[in-house]
This record gives C-alpha cells, sequence and structure tokens, in this order.
C-alpha cells in the first residue's frame, strides 16, 4: 500500500495496526500525527477528545469526561488480556468520583488525570507513559464492555476503591446499587441496578483487598433509593451524627392525593423535608421554588441544604434535630 495513506486507520489508530499494513516508522513519526500515547497516533486534524473539556464549569463532570476521551484515546493500543480499572472504570460507568488533586493541591484536569489499566491472571504488566498499572487474580475481578471499552464490572470497580474514603464509597455504592422504582413521572422503572450489594460482598470477601475494613463499613451503609452522591452525603451525615435515618427520594400528596413532588430525603411521620440545592437555573429553579413553596403550604418543614451547609455538617444535624424536635448538642 502507499505508505503515506493512513486514512483507512481513521483519527485514531495504533502503531502496531499501521505497522502491520505496510506504514513506514518514518511516517508515523511525521507532524501531523500526534503520540498521546506511546504506541497511538491521532490525526491533528481531528477533533481533540479533551479541547472542549474546559467548557464543561462543573470540575466532578469535567474530571469524569477527561478520563473517558483517556480512555477511548488508549484503547486504540489496549492489550486484548488488559482492561480499564479503578477511578477509570468509575468514570466510564458514569459514576461519581471525589475530585482529584495534585500533590501541589492543584485540580488535575484532562491528560494529567492518571489512566487506571489492569491486567489479570499471566498477561503482562500494563506499562506506557501516563497510564497507572494493575495486576488482579482473574478470581477477583469481572470484566464487562460498556460503551465500546472493556472495563471492570460495577461491582468490581467499587470493590477496587478502598483506598477512598467512606463517604465517597458510600455515594459510589448508592449509584451503583440504585433501584429504579415506581414513582409518579419516573423514567427507566424497572431498570436492573449496575450491581447489587451481594455482588459487591461476594467480590470483597474473595480475596484480600486494600481498605477492606473500610470496604466493609461502607457496604454497610449503602442504599438502593439514593439519586446523588449529594444526597448521599446528607444522609450519612443525619446518620452519623445519631439522627434517624430519612426516608430517601419519596414522592408527598396532599390532603387531596394530589401529587406535590419528590423529595430527596424525608421524615415522613414528622413532615420533615430535607432538600439538596444543586446547580440549578432558569426553568428548573422556578420549579422548585414552586415544589417547596407548596410542600410547606401542606404543612412540611422544608430544610434546604446548599453545599455550603454541606461542609458545616454540625449546623446541618442542628436544623434537622430541631425541625424533628431533638435535642442535639
Amino acid at each position: 500500500m502507499n505508505t503515506d495513506d493512513i486514512d483507512r486507520f481513521g483519527d485514531l489508530f495504533s502503531v502496531t495496526t499501521a505497522r502491520l499494513h505496510g506504514v513506514s516508522r518514518g511516517r508515523l513519526r511525521r507532524t501531523d500525527l500526534a503520540a498521546p500515547f506511546h504506541g497511538v497516533r491521532l490525526r491533528r486534524d481531528a477533533a481533540d477528545p479533551l479541547e472542549n473539556l474546559t467548557d464543561q464549569p462543573d470540575p466532578y463532570q469535567r474530571q469524569r469526561m477527561a478520563r473517558v476521551a483517556q480512555a477511548r484515546v488508549y484503547s486504540a493500543r489496549l492489550h486484548a488480556g488488559h482492561f480499564f480499572s479503578h477511578q477509570t472504570a468509575a468514570s466510564i460507568w458514569d459514576a461519581p468520583l471525589p475530585l482529584e488533586f495534585s500533590i501541589e493541591g492543584e485540580l488535575l484536569e484532562g491528560a494529567d488525570l492518571p489512566l487506571h489499566v489492569s491486567a489479570s491472571g499471566f498477561t503482562p504488566f500494563p506499562r506506557a507513559t501516563g497510564i497507572v498499572g494493575h495486576r488482579t487474580l482473574q478470581s477477583l475481578t469481572a470484566i464487562r464492555t460498556h460503551d465500546g471499552l472493556r472495563v471492570t464490572s460495577p461491582a468490581a470497580t467499587w470493590v477496587s476503591l478502598g483506598t477512598l474514603s467512606t463517604r465517597d464509597l458510600v455515594a459510589l455504592g448508592d449509584y451503583f446499587c440504585r433501584r429504579w422504582r415506581a414513582g409518579h413521572g419516573r423514567r427507566d422503572v424497572g431498570r436492573a441496578p449496575l450491581a447489587t450489594i451481594e455482588e459487591m460482598r461476594e467480590l470483597l470477601e474473595a480475596g484480600r483487598r486494600r481498605g477492606a475494613a473500610r470496604l466493609r463499613e461502607a457496604l454497610d451503609l449503602i442504599r438502593e433509593d439514593a439519586w446523588s452522591p449529594r444526597e448521599s452525603q446528607v444522609r450519612l451525615v443525619l446518620v452519623g451524627a445519631g439522627l434517624p435515618e430519612p426516608g430517601l427520594n419519596i414522592d408527598v400528596h396532599d390532603a387531596r392525593g394530589r401529587f406535590i413532588g419528590c423529595v430527596d430525603l424525608a421524615y415522613l411521620g414528622q413532615r420533615v423535608a430535607i432538600e439538596y440545592l444543586g446547580m440549578v437555573h432558569g426553568a428548573t429553579w422556578a420549579a422548585d421554588v414552586e415544589r417547596l413553596a407548596a410542600l410547606r403550604a401542606a404543612g412540611w418543614t422544608v430544610i434546604e441544604v446548599t453545599a455550603p451547609l454541606l461542609r458545616r455538617p454540625e449546623e446541618l444535624v442542628r436544623r434537622v434535630a430541631a425541625a424533628l424536635g431533638l435535642a442535639f448538642e
């Protein structure tokens, strides 16, 4: 073939594939090709997978998107026995993670985020600049293909992240184990959870794990009805302070049986609702204002939780305890 003809490979391809089809090493070193990883070539006139991520205002989403973009690029040279794992796998499953920072305390962006690649059994250890390699026993993991990428299963991903805090492990487990129950206007009713607590427990007990004690602690705190990591954090703050555990995502109706809204966390008997207010704009903000007003008109006490309040857990607990008529010091 014409060694200048690389169009047949698309925008992204491995050096190995190109060499097998007769492309010279010199052609692969030309400046019209970028080398995002050793053994990978990306046409410079193609869209950069990381180029538009700075437009994303949410740093959590920005890091998630960057990990997935990096995985897609690296997948061009992914060994047949290798798979994405740890934080990279969690992001491929669109799961919530804490922000990652550099040693200097700066938020990691784009290609600076580590890419986690694992091997099992006697497969060669994954080595390349920009990746963190891992090895595991086949009996301690499970591999799936998700969105075109070879990745650890949700349960295997969760048990691999024992270095995270208990709070972050619970939020991650809540996401993986969510059950899509019926309710007013809810979508995807009956959809299977990505993982179950039983699957996680089985993999956790299959062998030695980093952070095993923390994983076991978190496993007992995972719930199947949480819809966001912030809801999970609010619940953990309240329960950790000794308050009763609230119900999660409860549909509330007025005295005539008319639907008012779904409440993030609720104490039904005391008619106390706890709502986490994240980044909302326009119509969403207006709808939330009307919903909370309707709850109050129906006799509910509504406690609104913002990110600054969540960073003051004692004040959050004090407000909820007061609404419940409980003493808190």
